[in-house]
């Protein structure tokens, strides 16, 4: 039984890596600039470079590419640990509001700082995590106070209470974002609506760390999250600290949030369908579905900024909205599973 279940995870992270592979190759060769799979070949391994090659592959596509997987598996993951924490299949940090919470505080950041959150500034580029890790945080406290009845979490309450603190955080980014300079505006508008656009390799640097200093204690704790499925006075009679490991798990989990809304805006629903596909993929074992929930975050936001600069050329849409059409009927269809 074991065996084969490896061997299930096994394939089923091969299959969706080369996906990855896939999906990313075809993002380098497209675009307004299209590039032969020779061009792309000899760029990437550096056999007679092309000064505009170099410029489109590393400057422009390459990073987006990374920041748009980076954030796939971040928000993947997050979203396993906050639907496992909190026993709820709908919990996701966009429905929740915890992805509008670090988002406003970024915007907060965005407008004291005259929106120069992009370019050559390294302050503003490796601080906004840390403003994001701290609205998320107010954004979750907020939830969980009201969600907060007879000593437990009412989790009738937590969906609701989640969606109102959201567009309490959505409205208060709007107004401030309406008191910026025209430019500024512009820019944390379309920043909201969730993009990477203007992904380039200080993003990537800003993320990395959070990224390699969470996941492995999400990963080393994954066992808690199967034994959060029991009632909470089996797992506390198991020797469990229920209050600290919940902390510890949700910390880690806003952190990879607000870094993930500190490069990429508000992008929802990743959390949300990442792990019940990977569930459906693999089983409930969260020691498999972590890992795998990560990998099919990152495919669907790579392939998602794909369509959104391709199909729609030559316009382009946030990557955020494309996520959100395929995301708004999957959201319907587990709220109608539910209810059944």
């Amino acid at each position: 039984m074991v065996k084969n279940t490896r061997w299930r995870f096994t394939l089923t992270m091969t299959i969706i890596s080369c996906l990855i592979v896939v999906t990313s190759y075809f993002s380098l060769i497209s675009g307004t600039f299209d590039m032969t799979v020779k061009a792309v070949l000899q760029t990437l391994f550096r056999v007679n470079p092309v000064p505009d090659h170099d410029l489109v592959i590393f400057d422009f596509r390459l990073p987006r590419i990374v920041i748009a997987g980076l954030v796939g598996v971040s928000l993947g993951i997050a979203g396993t640990v906050i639907q496992g924490v909190t026993k709820n299949g709908l919990a996701d940090s966009g429905i929740l509001g915890i992805n509008a919470g670090a988002g406003t505080a970024i915007v907060i950041f965005m407008f004291f700082y005259q929106g120069q959150t992009s370019g050559s500034d390294w302050f503003s580029i490796m601080s906004l995590p840390l403003f994001g890790l701290v609205g998320g945080l107010l954004a979750a406290l907020l939830i969980f106070i009201f969600s907060w009845k007879n000593g437990s979490l009412d989790m009738s309450r937590l969906l609701l209470t989640g969606i109102a603190i959201g567009s309490a955080f959505g409205a208060l980014s709007l107004y401030l974002s309406l008191k910026m300079k025209s430019t500024d505006f512009e820019m944390a508008t379309v920043w909201l609506s969730g993009t990477i656009y203007d992904a380039n390799w200080k993003y990537i640097a800003s993320m990395l760390p959070w990224m390699i200093i969470l996941i492995p204690i999400i990963k080393k704790k994954a066992y808690l999250l199967d034994l959060y499925q029991l009632e909470e006075s089996s797992v506390k009679s198991l020797g469990i600290s229920v209050e600290k490991e919940t902390i510890i798990l949700l910390l880690c989990s806003i952190g990879l949030v607000g870094a993930s809304v500190s490069v990429s805006g508000n992008i929802g629903f990743v959390g949300l369908m990442a792990p019940h596909i990977a569930k459906h993929l693999v089983g409930i074992h969260h020691n498999q579905v972590i890992p795998v929930s990560g990998a099919i975050g990152a495919l669907l936001v790579i392939a998602s900024d794909f369509i959104a600069k391709t199909v729609f050329a030559p316009a382009e849409l946030p990557v955020g909205i494309v996520i959100s059409i395929i995301g708004v009927p999957y959201f319907l269809y587990l709220l109608i599973k539910a209810k059944a």
